[in-house]
This record gives structure tokens, sequence and C-alpha cells, in this order.
């Protein structure tokens, strides 16, 4: 934990920084090792190029932030206060002279900028995103450790999705049998909103589960993930049930060999944006070009979604400690959709792949 406060420090120290305020709940967990949703009130931590941080929360939350591990200063508040009065009388007791202050610009409200501004005397603002995005891609052993763990649970949600297919049942009741069964094993929170989509609706790359009944010949595409210990895992598996056509094998199998040719190209030292332009060149090469519309998929840690991009444009290389989905899909409006996704560690021997539930196309029969 001190190392990550000590390469913000350095940080701030080469860019003659010296305030950062970091109030997403992803980052405070990052720093802090603290994970909740303060909703609407205030919870930041407040780091120095020279002196000790400080972390900001609600009275509520301060046993649980002091037993998660921050040793540093914590203020609590009231609801019936301002928690502006007491950061301004943080530093005032500091005696910080502040001419640069450094943002979450992308999620730092305009109000909570105007307030900041107002203690600190209204320094230069900068971003502070684009130095904690590069501190978190790199995962270390304890976070991949997670991260595998959370990768298990997600495969179990699979399984238990598809012991629940049955003729007639619906979307919803499957998604509720899987998140029941996982908040049995103790996961409290999903990476998302799970997604469970029967026949043509699985065409829909971000389709909404509903009250669609199974039927014979229909594909079920499951997309879930949990949050373990404030990390989170992502998996997409689709099946057949019952029956299957040609044409929907012969999809399946395009996919799989596209993903399979980005995780084989997956290791240290590889343009990100390749492994985006290989799955992409067997799809359109299979003639589905115009019906795999998303990237191919994107970095993984405490959000589902977070650096890098695995799109075609990325020019950054894959590094040691990174870790990333590998989800090409086809989507035919009318027919249905196959997407295959697996969460993927870049190792020094080359990658792993921390999800690990089958992928050969399979036809349910039950």
């Amino acid at each position: 934990m001190n190392q990550r406060l000590d390469k913000v420090m350095e940080w701030l120290q080469d860019q003659d920084i010296d305030l950062c305020f970091v109030q997403s709940k992803e980052n405070v967990f990052y720093f802090t090792q603290f994970y909740t949703d303060p909703h609407e009130r205030l919870m930041g931590v407040f780091l120095f190029k020279e002196q000790d941080p400080f972390f900001v929360c609600p009275n509520m939350e301060v046993n649980q932030a002091r037993s998660a591990g921050w040793s540093f200063e914590v203020i609590g508040y009231s609801d019936h206060e301002n928690p502006w009065d007491l950061i301004a009388l943080a530093l005032k007791q500091r005696q910080v002279s502040i001419q640069k202050v450094a943002i979450e610009k992308d999620v730092t409200s305009y109000s909570r900028a105007e307030e900041l501004l107002e203690i600190t005397g209204h320094p230069l603002i900068m971003s502070a995103e684009e130095k904690l995005n590069q501190l978190r891609l790199i995962k270390d052993k304890d976070e991949i450790k997670i991260m595998r763990e959370a990768a298990r649970l997600a495969d179990f949600g699979v399984q238990v999705g598809i012991d629940a297919l049955q003729t007639g049942v619906t979307e919803m009741e499957v998604l509720a049998t899987i998140e029941y069964e996982l908040k049995k094993k103790g996961i409290r929170e999903m990476s998302f909103s799970t997604m469970v989509l029967f026949g043509e609706k699985s065409g829909d790359p971000h389709g909404n589960p509903g009250l669609r009944v199974l039927k014979e010949g229909d594909f079920v595409l499951f997309d879930l993930g949990v949050v373990l210990d404030g990390y989170c895992s992502d998996i997409t598996r689709t099946v057949v049930y019952k029956r299957a056509t040609e044409e929907q094998k012969n999809i399946y199998e395009t996919v799989l060999k596209a993903q399979t040719a980005a995780l084989e190209a997956s290791k240290e030292g590889t343009r990100i944006g390749d492994l985006d332009t290989i799955a992409r060149n067997i799809i359109e090469d299979a003639g589905f070009g115009e019906n795999f519309p998303h990237r191919l998929g994107h970095g993984l840690g405490i959000n589902v979604h977070e650096y890098p991009s695995m799109s075609f444009t990325n020019d950054e290389y894959l590094k040691v400690g990174m870790v990333y989905t590998i989800e090409p899909g086809i989507y035919l409006p009318k027919i249905g959709g196959v997407r295959i996704e697996d969460d993927v560690v870049i190792t020094e021997q080359g990658y792993e792949t921390l999800t690990k539930f089958p992928k050969e196309f399979t036809v349910i029969n039950r």
C-alpha cells in the first residue's frame, strides 16, 4: 500500500504538483483498501508531494476505513457538517502552499471542483487520470490472486446458468438463479448487470434480459462477472439449446477461432491493437465483418472496464501484469449472436486465462 502512495508522491514531486485530490470509489479503494459507495456524500483522499495524506469520509464509515488498513489521518464528518470546512482546516494545519492541483477530471463534479479551488486559493488544475490509470494498469501478485478467484466464481456462475436451462424457463429466472447461487457463496455485488439472452435476443451485444422463454434451437448467451474483494471478473459463454443448425455452428466456430488467435498472440511486447486486428480479420474473412461491432475487449481490475482499451487503434504494448478481456463476437439480429470472453493476464511466460470454463461448441440436451 505504501508503495502506491510512494509512487504518487514521486509523481507529484516530479511534476511539482502540491496536491492530488482522489474521490472516485475505485481510486479511493486503490489507495486505502476501503471499498464503498458513498452515494452523494463526499469521500476522498488528499495526497501531497511531501506531507502525509489524509482521508475524508462520512462518520458512518470512519471505523471501516481504519479497519481496512488506512494508517494515516481520517477526517470524519456528520451529515449536518460541511466537509469542505474540515478539509480547509486540515490544509491550513499543514501550512501547504498550493499552486498546482491534480484531480480526476472525468469524475470530479463542477461543484466539488469549485469547492476545492475556493479553499486552495484557485491554483492551476491538471488531470490525475493518466497517472492513476498507469499505476493501476499493472497488477501485482496479490491483485492477480484475487482476480483468479473472482474468475473461478464467474466460471461457477456460467455452470449454474447452464444447469438452470429447461424449455419454457425465462431469461430472468435463469439470471436470478445465477445471482442467488453466487450470493450463497458470499458475493454481494456483480461486476455489471448480468446478461442471460435467449435466441434472437443474443444478437444484441448489450441486450436486456426479460421474460423471453427458452425454446429448442435457441442460442443462449451468458455474460456475467463478480466483484470479489474490490476486483472484477467478466466472462461470456454461448451455447445452443437442444438442437443446432450448421449456420449456428459456423458462427460459433468462427468466433472461437478469432478468440483463440488473439489469445495465442497475447504476450509481452505485442502491440495491443494487433490483437483486435488478428481477431477482426478472421471474422471479416468469414464474411461477418459488419457483425462484429465492438472492440476486442477491455482492461479489467477494480473497474470492469478500465485501461487498456483492446481496440485496433491502441498503439501501446502488452506488459507483464496487464489484465484484460478478449471477447470477439458475431451478432445476427434475426438469428442471434455468439460472444466468447475470457479474462487474461500477461505473464513472463506469455499469458494465463483466469476464466477457464470450457469453450467447445456445446448443445445442451436436457
